[in-house]
């Protein structure tokens, strides 16, 4: 897949086509995430949370299953962020407002 995109070089924008290469993209679900983050990098963990089939001590326990982990630049992170709120914003304003808490109703996207 290809998409058209201007990359500024040396103060003149030019555009440049973009050549997407999927064959090694895999999909993941993930309710949960964790952040680490260095003076040069963000450290972004993905994975679920999901009561803990062995608990120890017998009191019931959640356990964050990490499967993923996406290494970024701040830079980066603050142009996904800025994409994310953009998307969230329209969403909301298609389908009201995406609650935060689990259980919770609103947001839902028509089936």
């Amino acid at each position: 897949m290809a998409e058209e995109t201007s990359m500024p070089t040396e103060g003149q924008p030019q555009n440049v086509q973009l050549m997407l290469d999927e064959r090694e993209m895999k999909s993941t679900f993930a309710n949960a995430y964790r952040i680490h983050t260095t003076a040069e990098e963000v450290v972004l963990d993905f994975g679920f949370n999901m009561l803990n089939p062995n608990p120890q001590g017998g009191q019931q326990q959640m356990l964050f299953k990490v499967t993923d982990r996406v290494i970024m630049t701040y830079s980066t992170v603050k142009r996904l962020t800025g994409s994310l709120g953009q998307l969230i914003r329209r969403f909301e304003q298609q389908f009201g407002e995406i609650p935060t808490q689990p259980g919770a109703q609103g947001g839902q996207r028509p089936r």
